[in-house]
């Protein structure tokens, strides 16, 4: 994809996210969803790494390469015409500087980052340590004149045996993504807890992206909450394959 196209794209997803509220982006892992999802009307797309690693044998948490995934993204992209982000983990080991330039030259014109960095036994990083992660994707982002949109995600509620006895530590953390220059933050495995989710949108001033199913869960609660962005992560992937089994269990021997 050339840089213009790149730059409008990246623009495009900006403008998507002021003028929905919230912007729901179908966690696609191959042309074929990726066309099904654009087909169906959404403007803006993301590819999460779970399901892209399943649709490609891989493990998630890291299972493939850099290079791997940039390889299963570039004709994801390239097949529809809307904007597309790109789930990239914990960022494979790479520097802010080269993450971005991989990104950007498959053709993606966002990225989720999370803070449990598997190629490290899952540590978990510092609040300082994530923001400055952050913080070096956007300032790369802005040196090579893409406005990429940076969704800076925490797995502290996740990790957490008591989800709401993290809270505090959680809106310290988001914030400071904020601040670093995260156009959106990403708080996984509160999706199902309203005080928890409102707690969290009313603690920064720019979009909350919340997990999703897209049968079980309803879109007007999520716009009530104030959640900015909503993504399926792999749970669009799971819904599809029980659909795909009680389908084809008729058929079985």
């Amino acid at each position: 994809m050339d840089f213009r196209t790149t730059v409008e794209r990246a623009q495009l997803l900006k403008q998507l996210h002021a003028q929905y509220q919230p912007l729901v982006l179908p966690t696609v892992w191959d042309v074929w969803s990726a066309r099904t999802a654009a087909g169906a009307g959404f403007p803006a797309l993301t590819i999460g790494s779970h399901p892209l690693a399943d649709s490609r044998g891989a493990a998630d948490q890291e299972g493939q390469t850099f290079e791997e995934v940039l390889a299963a993204v570039r004709p994801i992209v390239a097949a529809v015409d809307v904007p597309v982000s790109v789930d990239l983990e914990a960022g494979y080991g790479q520097e802010p500087a080269d993450l971005i330039a991989g990104l950007t030259e498959a053709g993606g014109v966002g990225l989720n980052i999370e803070d449990t960095v598997h190629s490290e036994g899952g540590r978990v990083r510092s609040t300082q340590e994530h923001a400055s992660y952050i913080a070096g994707l956007r300032k790369a982002a802005d040196d090579a004149g893409i406005p990429v949109w940076v969704n800076g995600r925490t797995d502290l509620f996740l990790h957490a045996e008591d989800a709401s006895g993290v809270l505090d530590e959680a809106i310290e953390r988001l914030r400071a993504l904020e601040q670093a220059g995260a156009d959106s933050v990403y708080p996984v495995r509160i999706q199902d807890d309203d005080d928890l989710l409102a707690a969290v949108v009313g603690a920064v001033s720019i979009p909350v992206n919340s997990t999703a199913h897209p049968v079980k869960h309803d879109l007007e609660r999520f716009r009530r909450l104030g959640v900015g962005r909503i993504t399926y992560g792999p749970l669009l992937q799971f819904a599809m394959t029980d659909a795909m089994k009680d389908m084809l269990g008729p058929w079985t021997p």
